[in-house]
């Protein structure tokens, strides 16, 4: 098949880029393009060419700059020895290629497949978390080519009367819609029960602006779409377009929250055993993990981000997300002491 064939089979008003893209990247002839349809953000293809086989990815999510500071920050990890994938340069040494007022970039194909964390063995459950730890250690090595990072970061945490406030418009949109629908029906009751857990829990927001801590550059997103195993190994730690400077108990405790929620809370045997191994790599203290939980918590209890996509932006991939995390959140909120166990205890 010639690139000019593989392109017709790329959706979205993008035919005729893969010519270009081919000649950029040194491809050759595209033997075949296929869409991968999984993921909420950037739109992602799989290439088969006479060089191998490729991920080609349209950058839409996060500006250009960012994405070339990501990919550069891929290569260093890479040659650092961890499983992250270094972009494939185009013939004149870029990282982006961008025609047609579009941007993409290039990534060999990596195998193993994406794994649920409550799939996951407690041994491999130890391994994801010093992963995570040692991810963190490299990011701040001279190598990575980052600004370094002071601990004590501030972190923004919503009051309870904005919290409310945003509930309220959210119920406003819901009552002023003609023809509700599913959807709607379940945000309306989700959102009158969280006002009460608001309300309830009022008095429990962090006092302080400042996290307990070492902080420094993290993934940001180490969800399980992000994460490729094979035979029980970690083979690629995909999507760096959330690379920013955070509390590192905070990606601890978030990815945590996305590898290991059940149906309505979360296993916190394999919390534990993650949070151990980040621990083995990483010096940072069980107070300040605790602050992490806690300010994680309350950041849940509110945020509508869900919400806000599905009727500010009008879109609904996260739709699916809105239930099981409401279902969390009460959860949570009945077991605190327990899940601070769990993160702070080593096992």
């Amino acid at each position: 098949m010639t690139a000019q064939a593989a392109s017709r089979q790329v959706p979205g008003g993008v035919a005729g880029d893969l010519v270009h893209l081919a000649e950029a990247f040194g491809l050759g002839e595209i033997l075949e393009a296929v869409f991968l349809p999984a993921g909420m953000m950037n739109r992602n293809w799989r290439l088969e060419t006479p060089h191998g086989t490729f991920a080609l990815k349209q950058i839409t999510d996060v500006p250009v700059e960012h994405a070339r500071r990501s990919l550069g920050v891929q290569q260093a990890l890479a040659a650092a020895g961890l499983p992250v994938c270094a972009p494939r340069r185009t013939t004149t040494g870029q990282a982006v290629a961008e025609t047609g007022g579009r941007a993409y970039c290039l990534l060999p194909w990596a195998g193993g497949e994406h794994r649920a964390g409550t799939d996951l063995a407690a041994g491999e459950v130890f391994d994801l978390g010093a992963l995570v730890g040692r991810v963190h250690h490299a990011l701040a090595a001279p190598a990575a080519g980052l600004d370094p990072a002071a601990d004590g970061l501030r972190v923004k945490a919503r009051t309870p009367q904005d919290a409310l406030a945003e509930a309220d418009r959210f119920l406003a949109i819901i009552a002023g819609r003609t023809t509700p629908d599913a959807f709607d029906a379940a945000a309306d009751a989700a959102l009158r029960g969280r006002k009460k857990l608001i309300i309830t829990h009022a008095g429990q927001r962090p006092e302080s602006a400042i996290a307990r801590g070492p902080a420094g550059w993290t993934h940001g997103d180490l969800q399980p779409l992000n994460l490729l195993w094979d035979n029980g190994v970690i083979t690629a730690v995909l999507d760096w377009d959330r690379l920013r400077i955070r509390p590192y108990g905070e990606e601890v405790v978030r990815t945590a929250r996305v590898q290991f929620a059940t149906g309505d809370g979360w296993d916190l045997e394999r919390v534990a055993a993650f949070t151990t191994g980040y621990r083995s790599v990483v010096p940072i203290s069980a107070a300040q993990v605790a602050d992490a939980v806690e300010r994680q918590w309350w950041a849940c209890m509110t945020e509508f981000w869900q919400l806000h996509w599905h009727y500010d932006k009008g879109d609904h991939g996260p739709d699916h997300l809105w239930a099981p995390g409401e279902r969390l959140l009460h959860w949570w909120s009945q077991r605190r002491e327990q899940v601070r166990s769990a993160f702070t205890e080593s096992r």
